[in-house]
């Protein structure tokens, strides 16, 4: 897959965020399992909430490409096929952390710290999982919100500013052309 200078841009956005993210992992420092099933205990609560919000914000997200699409369509502003490719590919990876999201939403409700089978030493990898989960699904969102703004940006420019000489527009020589 073919990607834009917008597309890395936000990729390297959402790495950067869950590098700053994992960061608070590593300064936690090592734990012992039973620490680490009571931190995951306590926050349970807070990996749901996450994991609620970014599965609402990736449906909202994709409800909303509908309205940029109507909005793409029905300018007197010709746009490239790129612009619908990144429309595709913000699409794509929203409905994947939207799916990813409600997984993991499922897997942080199984009662596993209730359970006597699970030996102590797994809980402070499950901890780690579970934090590296969230920060995952958290820049996955953040990689979404920004090429999503890229995408915004390029539209305002465009249609509202009427700029024919933008990448994305098609001009009198792409007429010709074809």
């Amino acid at each position: 897959m073919k990607l834009s200078k917008y597309t890395k841009r936000a990729i390297l956005g959402g790495i950067i965020s869950m590098l700053i993210i994992l960061l608070g992992t590593i300064l936690l420092g090592r734990l012992s399992g039973y620490e680490a099933k009571e931190l995951i205990k306590n926050s349970l609560d807070g990996m749901n909430t996450l994991c609620n919000t970014i599965a609402l914000a990736s449906a909202t997200i994709l409800a909303l490409l509908l309205t940029l699409l109507g909005l793409s369509s029905t300018s007197n502003s010709k746009l490239k096929k790129d612009h619908y490719h990144h429309v595709l590919q913000i699409a794509k990876l929203d409905t994947i952390v939207f799916i990813a999201a409600v997984i993991t939403f499922l897997l942080f409700n199984l009662p596993i710290t209730e359970s006597d089978q699970v030996p102590a030493a797994w809980f402070s990898t499950l901890y780690y999982i579970s934090l590296a989960v969230s920060s995952i699904l958290s820049a996955a969102l953040i990689v979404v919100v920004l090429m999503l703004y890229n995408t915004v940006v390029n539209i305002i420019k465009i249609v509202g500013l009427g700029m024919t000489d933008h990448p994305l527009a098609i001009d009198d020589e792409d007429e010709i052309e074809k």
